[in-house]
């Protein structure tokens, strides 16, 4: 039997037997449970621990644990109370010619909530755990907390190590990024939500590439700021387009991923990485770089343009790098890299919001990168990510060729998808759910109203290849039963 499904089972006999003891009667000893369960001493305080987080347990360090006393059942009609007043309250920070706050997370949520039993994942923005280095995040850890001083306040800006390892990895060959130019964040998300509070006051402008990531939108609306769109090709923003946005709504701010788009895969040209500074430079502007898919890049991808902050003396861009994608949701390390006064800018914004990303997850991610088994995963990963890119295309030209699908990137995980014009998105989405296979809808990713309708479909989720093949032919399913024709 598996250990989780022992601890599982014990918890269960366990609570069954509650009844046998009065309200704070003593349980038989660890010792006694291990003998007549025949179980490992783990799967006992394991199980005892179930009972704990339900509150039917409570236990005494050295003395044993108790049937808890019997709680006084909630009347949830006489604690609801009338919250009809918050109505008022949310929205009374708004000024006479601005509309309230909006704070809307479901575009992100999407891609975050786990699918339903039974339901196949290709919505999802993370590793699957087999893809995930779980033994080397675990040595890491272990090493890390082992490190002296690992539990100690670390520096504001973040441990120095760690900083400098960011600056390599951003700078390059060339050297371009110095150690004191980067912050250590909490993942990529929170290095967003502080440069866009950074870089421009409420009820400003920022420019955003049309389609682009619903949580940075999130951020920017969440911010007070207002997201102005900018469409996108598969090589990139078209920098005559930038500019006429930065004079029609005088922003000084644009949020780009240069490299593998979300959701399209884009990578911006050679000659359009240029012109992108230099109309940034001519507005007065930043130019926030979020670099997500860089070391998710392919196995075939070839050689990679180096960061645009790599290439900027002016302090034009503001970068964001992250651990997150490539390792675990849950390691949420990543670093802001400036040049000039906004640095300090940014960085009491961090210290304002958060304080510091906790010392021993910093430690864990220098122990992490400086492994030998850090190479291996990126290459593990590349390949893996390859192959699954593969099927799915492959999958979707034989079972669903009325999906639209313009460009495959050779990076990132998501493929974006164009329906047929006059499709409900929402209508489809809905009925792959039914189907037995999450995907995302397209217009959480516009900041204003789209030229088509769309999906976005990630095969990175995925437990097993073979479940890409059947995710797309349950998507099959759901669009013969909604897709005109």
């Amino acid at each position: 039997m598996a250990e989780r499904s022992s601890v599982a089972d014990l918890a269960a006999s366990l609570r069954d037997e509650l009844d046998r003891y009065s309200p704070g009667g003593k349980l038989p000893s660890s010792r006694v449970l291990v003998e007549r369960f025949r179980a490992s001493p783990v799967t006992v305080s394991r199980a005892l621990a179930v009972l704990v987080a339900e509150g039917l347990v409570v236990t005494r360090p050295g003395i044993g644990a108790f049937r808890a006393e019997a709680r006084r059942p909630y009347d949830a009609l006489q604690q609801r109370g009338d919250t009809s007043w918050q109505e008022v309250a949310l929205s009374a920070d708004a000024s006479a010619d601005q509309m309230p706050r909006s704070v809307d997370a479901s575009g992100v949520t999407t891609t975050l909530d786990v699918p339903p039993p039974g339901v196949l994942e290709m919505n999802g923005g993370y590793l699957p755990p087999g893809l995930q280095p779980e033994k080397a995040l675990a040595a890491a850890l272990a090493r890390a907390g082992r490190r002296p001083g690992a539990w100690r306040r670390p520096p504001l800006e973040g441990v120095d190590e760690l900083r400098d390892w960011f600056a390599r990895e951003i700078g390059g060959p060339s050297g371009t990024v110095a150690a004191e130019e980067v912050l250590v964040t909490a993942g990529g998300q929170a290095a967003i939500t502080t440069a866009l509070r950074a870089l421009a006051p409420p009820g400003a402008a920022v420019l955003v590439e049309s389609p682009t990531y619903p949580g940075m939108l999130a951020a920017a609306r969440a911010s007070g700021l207002r997201p102005v769109p900018v469409p996108v090709e598969p090589c990139g923003v078209r920098p005559d387009l930038l500019a006429d946005a930065f004079r029609a709504s005088g922003a000084r701010v644009f949020v780009c991923q240069p490299l593998f788009q979300n959701p399209t895969g884009a990578v911006l040209g050679a000659d359009r990485r240029r012109e992108v500074l230099r109309v940034a430079r001519e507005a007065g502007a930043f130019v926030v770089e979020d670099d997500f898919a860089r070391q998710l890049a392919h196995e075939d991808a070839g050689p990679l343009p180096p960061a645009l902050r790599a290439e900027d003396p002016d302090g034009v861009v503001v970068h964001i790098r992250s651990l997150t994608k490539i390792t675990s949701p849950s390691l949420r390390v990543g670093a802001l890299a400036a040049r000039g006064p906004v640095l300090e800018r940014l960085r009491a914004i961090q210290i304002v919001d958060s304080f510091f990303v906790p010392r021993p997850l910093q430690e864990a991610a220098l122990e992490l990168v400086g492994a030998p088994a850090w190479s291996r995963h990126l290459r593990t990963v590349a390949a893996e990510l390859r192959t699954r890119r593969e099927l799915m295309v492959t999958a979707l030209a034989g079972e669903v060729p009325v999906l639209g699908l313009d460009h495959v990137p050779r990076g990132g995980y998501h493929l974006w998808l164009r329906l047929p014009d006059g499709a409900d998105e929402g209508v489809l989405t809905a009925a792959a759910l039914r189907a037995g296979v999450a995907v995302a809808p397209g217009r959480p990713y516009f900041a204003a109203e789209s030229a088509a309708p769309h999906l976005r479909i990630t095969f990175a989720p995925a437990a097993a290849e073979g479940d890409i093949v059947e995710g797309v032919r349950r998507l099959r399913t759901a669009c013969a039963e909604v897709l005109p024709g």
